[in-house]
């Protein structure tokens, strides 16, 4: 969904804002992680482990503070944390304070949070899960680098850091001399996992990048000729260029208005984003929805759906 918002907003701002080239490159980096996600991913699709486990990508368990695992996996004995990073570069890996430098092949420097700390707050966010549903279990934790191009200077001193080719040997090397969860309690808590699972919804790009809602282009997208302007007709949307129709149109563009603009909007945002005259016009649609909605007819709000 972060993915989903930064690429809307770059589709409403003019290619010359100077936010422009921050959203292009946040973009690259998002797709960077999610590829190096799947690297590992695949790996682990591949193996066949000797034990029983349960691998989770991307788990988001419902808790006080908001938390994401990029890969964790559980068995009757222990469970494991990989947090995964496709930075390239020449990379160190800083402890005072806690810091992740890249070099570029230009010698630029950035700087990044470090992983390490990533890593830790989700060993302690999991290990508190758990223990609220009465549970202790060894919990074990990695660094995972995406790709082997990726040369690190200097590794972290005690955390440890791999390749995803490395990753079936770390989890093979990890004891399992006692058995801590019968099979029950180990289905019944990987269900509970899945079950306790939240979508990870981002801020809205407005709120992160600090850019106002007029530097926005409003209106409704046509997916074939990809222009705005769309208008609606009594049954559907039309593209006044291309002639295209879409019927759902506005769902896609109320979507982007959740992810750029704010997690809510009124009947008189909707009028004006989607570019439609009539107030009990934009109440259909919006009802159409089924979102949640708060306040009186005049000043009811709709929130975001999922």
């Amino acid at each position: 969904m972060k993915l989903e918002g930064i690429i809307s907003a770059q589709g409403r701002i003019p290619a010359g804002h100077a936010i422009f080239p921050v959203l292009a490159a946040k973009q690259s980096a998002v797709e960077a992680g999610i590829g190096g996600e799947e690297r590992v991913a695949e790996v682990l699709r591949k193996y066949s482990f000797s034990f029983e486990q349960h691998i989770f990508h991307d788990l988001c368990p419902a808790s006080v503070d908001h938390f994401q695992m990029d890969t964790f996996m559980l068995s009757p004995w222990f469970g494991v944390v990989l947090e995964v990073k496709n930075i390239s570069g020449i990379l160190e890996f800083k402890d005072h304070p806690p810091q992740l430098i890249r070099t570029r092949e230009d010698g630029h420097k950035d700087g990044f949070e470090s992983p390490v700390v990533q890593l830790e707050r989700n060993c302690e966010l999991i290990m508190d899960w758990l223990k609220y549903r009465g549970l202790q279990l060894p919990l074990y934790g990695a660094v995972v680098l995406a790709y082997p191009k990726q040369i690190v200077a200097v590794p972290p001193k005690e955390t440890k850091l791999l390749f995803p080719n490395l990753i079936p040997s770390f989890l093979k090397s990890i004891p399992r001399q006692d058995r801590k969860l019968d099979l029950d309690t180990f289905q019944w808590l990987s269900n509970e996992l899945l079950h306790s699972h939240q979508i990870y919804i981002p801020k809205p790009i407005c709120e992160s990048y600090n850019i106002p809602f007029s530097d926005f282009k409003p209106g409704v997208r046509c997916l074939v000729c990809r222009r705005i302007g769309m208008v609606k007709t009594p049954r559907t949307w039309v593209c006044p260029f291309c002639h295209e129709t879409d019927h759902k149109a506005h769902i896609r563009t109320l979507r982007e208005w959740f992810l750029i603009f704010k997690r809510s909007i009124t009947n008189r945002e909707c009028r004006e984003f989607l570019g439609v005259d009539g107030i009990h016009t934009a109440t259909r649609i919006l009802k159409s929805m089924d979102m949640r909605s708060d306040g009186s007819f005049r000043d009811r709000s709709y929130f975001m759906f999922k």
